[in-house]
């Protein structure tokens, strides 16, 4: 029997009638049409599905849409501003980070996870950071290198990421 919830996603209050079984991944994709939250594995193996709530990187496979409710939810569509690519997903694109692009927005998720709690992260750091994010087309090589472009980038300009 479906329930009536309320979750704020990318800022906004959104009523939905959901399943209890249903994860918030599905929940995002086919009751709120945010598609850039990809659903690969369904095990939390890949991470195709990662969102931030409460500002950590989350599998959103994994995490049941009701117990969202009350969280902050940003997906990869709440990143940019005015039609505006964030600083994140600008490096992406400058470094040839994005292959097919299945596994961009999660990845993108967790770099902004990091680079939140983290300014200024070492190599290791963002690798740490994405190995829970898998990528079948790169080195995985470009997609640091925008992590840490970002990073480099946000710290001359002097202003946060978004």
């Amino acid at each position: 029997m479906k329930r009536q919830i309320t979750l704020k996603v990318n800022g906004v209050e959104r009523e939905v009638y959901v399943e209890p079984w249903w994860s918030l991944a599905q929940v995002l994709r086919e009751e709120l049409g945010l598609t850039g939250t990809k659903i690969s594995c369904e095990t939390g193996n890949c991470g195709a599905c990662t969102v931030l709530v409460n500002g950590k990187a989350v599998k959103s496979c994994l995490l049941l849409a009701v117990k969202a409710r009350e969280k902050e939810i940003l997906t990869i569509e709440g990143l940019g501003e005015n039609g505006k690519l964030s600083p994140l997903q600008e490096a992406f694109v400058e470094h040839f980070a994005v292959q097919c692009g299945y596994c961009t927005p999660g990845m993108i998720m967790a770099a902004k996870a990091l680079l939140d709690e983290t300014p200024n992260p070492s190599e290791e750091e963002v690798r740490e950071a994405i190995r829970g994010n898998l990528c079948r087309c790169t080195g995985y090589v470009k997609i640091v290198e925008a992590i840490l472009s970002c990073s480099e980038k946000v710290k001359k300009e002097g202003g946060g990421q978004k």
